[in-house]
């Protein structure tokens, strides 16, 4: 039967072939060490978790919630911005709550995006920030990931030679799956392009306290006048270790968040009421539950750098969020990322994320995530280094190691 015209639109999901593939390995038997998807393994913090169980208790809180968020989650959420970042926000004009920043990103395609309008979108990136334009009708035309000078000239080009004049640009930073971050003065210069070009700007920030080297990543909220034409997408999930609560925020532009909370009015009610306490007491905290995660999360990075390293696999260390970004060694590199990535689940035991998962130019990568304890980590390596010490003389038949694509 033919397919529906929005399904078509939508490529295969590459990551669930490797996701099949690892199941299969599972039910025989294998012992999968799983560094594919960015599904936090660390616990909620048992604060969080305490003041849900005692909402909960109360079935007042069992009713239809408020798709914009509650007023004190709302007010939370300017809060930890003040804090953070520096940056005033109105709780009831500038800020909505979202079931995630994912959901957050594909509904406020659905609010902005007409058939045919263009958005400027990285490329490696997040699958959501190109496919939740696509769903809606709009065009991607890729652009660079890279946050420094030569960010703006493939920009310039990509502005000048659409028709139509692009409606939206995406930042992702720091960035999932490549880590770059990005610096304030990188934001200054995006606002300025912005404004004389008239483009809006959405900027996901989940990555905002998972970071390792260097200052804390800032908000491109904090450019004088990025309010007039931005909204920037946060989430609970990876700093406060969340995934499964669903709770996110888009905040800034008042005419945005305005179209989002409309939207999202016809569409859902919001996060359960008892969840949305429970994120308002995590944004109130002191942060020391920020620091933990971060913490282990760099403890993570090393050893996996380390380790990786000495098996014969090179991996960069990541500035940012809980993913490094690898190039495929260079004898395995002709097969492309996605079948790399199967190799690795056959032959070392061990999961990542096929970079072809996030655009076309991140075929040459995996992405790897720092989902499992220090002493799994180093499994993997043991896994790999044993691979690649035989790959030379168990791949002939498999690949031609000299091939190119």
């Amino acid at each position: 039967m033919e397919e529906f015209h929005k399904v078509r639109r939508l490529p295969p999901y590459v990551f669930e072939q490797v996701n099949r593939l690892k199941a299969s390995a599972r039910a025989g038997g294998a012992d999968i060490i799983d560094l594919g998807m960015g599904n936090p393994d660390l616990p909620t913090p048992k604060a969080i978790v305490d003041k849900l169980c005692e909402v909960v208790q109360d079935p007042r809180t069992h009713r239809y919630s408020s798709s914009k968020g509650i007023p004190g989650l709302r007010r939370a959420q300017a809060a930890y911005y003040a804090r953070r970042f520096g940056v005033k926000l109105n709780p009831d004009t500038q800020i909505v709550a979202t079931l995630g920043s994912k959901e957050g990103f594909a509904n406020m395609a659905q609010a902005i995006t007409a058939p045919g309008d263009v958005v400027l979108c990285p490329n490696p990136t997040y699958p959501i920030h190109a496919f939740g334009f696509l769903m809606t009708g709009g065009v991607i035309r890729s652009i660079s990931v890279e946050p420094d000078e030569t960010f703006f000239p493939p920009l310039e080009r990509a502005v000048r030679h659409s028709i139509p004049k692009p409606l939206a640009l995406i930042l992702n930073y720091p960035s999932n799956p490549t880590a770059h971050v990005a610096s304030l003065d990188f934001y200054k210069d995006v606002i300025a392009f912005a404004k004389k070009h008239d483009i809006i700007v959405l900027s996901d920030l989940a990555y905002s306290e998972i970071y390792f080297d260097g200052p804390p990543p800032p908000s491109v909220l904090e450019v004088p006048g990025a309010m007039d034409i931005a909204v920037e997408f946060t989430s609970m999930s990876k700093t406060f270790s969340m995934p499964g609560w669903r709770m996110g925020f888009a905040v800034g532009n008042e005419r945005l968040i305005s179209a989002l909370t409309r939207v999202k009015s016809y569409l859902d009610y919001g996060a359960f009421t008892p969840i949305q306490v429970a994120a308002t007491h995590a944004l109130n905290g002191d942060g020391s539950d920020i620091a933990e995660v971060r913490s282990v999360y760099k403890r993570r990075r090393d050893v996996l750098v380390e380790s990786f390293g000495k098996a014969g696999f090179e991996v960069p260390p990541p500035a940012a969020t809980m993913f490094a970004w690898a190039k495929i060694p260079e004898k395995f590199r002709a097969m492309g990322s996605l079948e790399f990535s199967k190799l690795l689940v056959e032959k070392a035991d061990i999961a990542v994320a096929p970079g072809i998962g996030f655009g076309e130019q991140g075929d040459d990568y995996v992405r790897i995530a720092l989902v499992e304890n220090e002493h799994r980590i180093r499994q993997a390596a043991r896994n790999l280094k044993r691979f690649l010490s035989t790959a030379d003389d168990t791949m002939h038949n498999v690949i031609s190691l000299n091939a190119h694509r």
